[in-house]
């Protein structure tokens, strides 16, 4: 399944983690969800890679290579609870894990070249690319699924795992040109019903951040039935119906132009 990928390592202030890197082009970073780097977040990896890009998936949590089952996520998620790089009950400030993953983007556009880098995240990993973009060269964040921090009570539910630093740069970033911003845009994902990422989140999103937040919000029966996911979750991976015309495949493709128009165009 990896065997198109380089295996490698980054670290940074003495933290060292595995980064699978495929393709030529600007950087995009695809972080994986709960359990770990599974088939289908290689085959999502892989498209982006078809689309022009060098990708780089660090590993977080889990190994590299098998698919879901109930004994590996449960396992995956304990670690994740109990792990200091991940605060999963925070509302307003950052798991620490992102000030990595925004040094991993640093290297990555130092590597890769271009006008900049993309990040996308899933599930507890899916609010990581706003902190991200705290580093200049990330200029393509897209949230797919975002679970953090564990929506426990209504603050929780439409909070976005940032800090009050990281929202403000993020909104400066996103503000238009002629107000002294970039431009910049993020995109989001989820299914209607999924109550691990709920609607108050992307309501938030909009209230903060206007006309630079696209969502994409999917109706829960479009979801693989085949999935082993008991409800409606992974918008680009295990719930996605490879299929063109379905809407998780159409939501994946909007994630590669998005990409495109991000990192590519004029």
């Amino acid at each position: 399944m990896l065997s198109d990928y380089t295996p490698s390592e980054f670290t940074h202030e003495g933290a060292t983690k595995p980064v699978y890197v495929r393709g030529h082009g600007p950087a995009v970073i695809v972080i994986h969800e709960i359990p770990g780097i599974t088939p289908n977040v290689v085959r999502f990896a892989d498209w982006v890679v078809a689309a022009g890009f060098r990708v780089y998936m660090p590993l977080l949590v889990g190994v590299a290579g098998p698919g879901p089952s109930v004994g590996y996520v449960v396992k995956s998620l304990a670690r994740v609870c109990i792990s200091r790089e991940f605060h999963v009950l925070a509302s307003h400030h950052s798991s620490p894990v992102t000030d990595w993953l925004r040094a991993l983007a640093r290297h990555a556009h130092e590597e890769a070249g271009g006008k900049g880098v993309g990040a996308i995240g899933m599930c507890f990993s899916g609010n990581f690319a706003l902190s991200m973009m705290m580093e200049p060269a990330l200029m393509a964040p897209v949230l797919s699924q975002p679970s953090l921090p564990f929506p426990f009570g209504a603050a929780r539910k439409a909070a976005l795992h940032v800090s009050p630093e990281e929202l403000a740069c993020l909104k400066d970033r996103c503000a238009p040109v002629e107000q002294g911003g970039r431009g910049d845009k993020v995109l989001g994902l989820r299914f209607k019903g999924d109550v691990t990422s709920p609607g108050e989140r992307f309501e938030t999103l909009r209230r903060e951040l206007g006309d630079a937040f696209e969502g994409i919000e999917i109706d829960d029966k479009y979801a693989n039935p085949k999935s082993p996911e008991p409800k409606p979750h992974s918008v680009l991976t295990e719930d996605l119906i490879d299929e063109d015309g379905q809407p998780t495949k159409e939501a994946a493709k909007r994630v590669i132009v998005f990409f495109v128009e991000r990192l590519k165009s004029a």
